[in-house]
């Protein structure tokens, strides 16, 4: 059975499975807690040990659908990593103080967050705490202050961003060492491969995690050119090598010496399975520029 490795995602952060379980769809699962254990154990025993969330999932639900599991099997949780972002204001009727969506990285929605996020996921610890989106109005040395606290309060033990550009990135990093970047990245969504996302995260040593690796399924059913121009060649390609076609777009992710590391977010333990078995699947360049070049929808210059 394949299995996932780890990584070590910066210089004295955190140790996370090389792909990662993501929670986000957990509330449209309709699973009891004994199927959300046994999800869980599956992701487990397939080497995925990393597993991402964040507050506003399933409208500020699927935290605390999570920790029921691990209510019930608290054992669980030695085995895990949980990764969860905060920093959006989600209007919600869970939230009836938000009039309005909107970004908050001030020291206390951050601070808030946390706790909250740490009732419902029944722990006591978050491994690694993200900005979910870049705020216009962030303050790094307000939040860098922040982070120091929760630290120390040893409520969470790393922290990173989510979807920041590499001058966002930067100017938080100067202030306290961010672990990660999470970001979009696929063969529908090239950006981060030229815009200099990924040479910062190799400059600096820190593996950015990646999300929507399948285009939210727009690889697979997308109607538009571009999304049937990438399918031909996924499908080809991944004819030739007997795999399926999940298989090689987690190939392709994980073939980028900037040590992608890829979220997967699937009720099915088989679709973790086919993410996983990209662990053992070897593309040479060409092969991965095909891809790249079907995706950037002109050849490179």
């Amino acid at each position: 059975m394949p299995h996932a490795p780890t990584i070590v995602a910066a210089a004295g952060g955190p140790t996370l499975s090389r792909i990662v379980a993501g929670a986000w769809r957990m509330d449209s699962w309709r699973f009891s807690v004994d199927e959300r254990v046994r999800w869980i154990e599956g992701c487990l025993d397939l080497g995925i040990t990393t597993f991402d969330h964040a507050d506003i999932y399933g409208g500020y639900g699927v935290e605390a659908l999570f920790g029921e599991a691990l209510a019930a099997a608290p054992h669980l949780r030695e085995r895990m990593q949980i990764v969860t972002k905060c920093g959006i204001r989600m209007m919600s009727p869970a939230r009836p103080e938000h009039r309005l969506g909107h970004y908050d990285t001030s020291a206390a929605h951050v601070e808030r967050s946390v706790d909250n996020s740490l009732a419902a996921l029944r722990t006591d610890s978050i491994d690694v705490l993200l900005i979910h989106r870049p705020d216009a109005l962030m303050d790094a040395d307000a939040l860098a202050d922040c982070f120091g606290r929760l630290r120390a309060a040893g409520k969470v033990r790393h922290f990173g961003v989510s979807n920041f550009t590499p001058s966002q990135f930067a100017l938080l990093n100067d202030r306290i060492g961010l672990v990660t970047n999470q970001i979009e990245a696929s063969p529908l969504r090239v950006a981060p491969f030229h815009d200099g996302t990924l040479d910062q995260a190799q400059a600096l040593r820190v593996a950015p995690m990646i999300w929507s690796a399948l285009a939210g399924g727009r690889l697979f059913t997308g109607q538009d050119d571009a999304a049937r121009r990438v399918r031909a060649v996924l499908e080809r390609l991944a004819g030739e090598r007997g795999i399926g076609v999940t298989t090689l777009v987690y190939a392709w992710l994980l073939r980028h010496p900037a040590r992608l590391i890829p979220l997967t977010g699937s009720r099915r333990l088989d679709a973790m399975r086919e993410a996983v078995a990209a662990l053992d699947v070897e593309i040479d360049a060409q092969t991965w520029y095909e891809i790249w070049v079907a995706g950037n929808g002109a050849p490179c210059p």
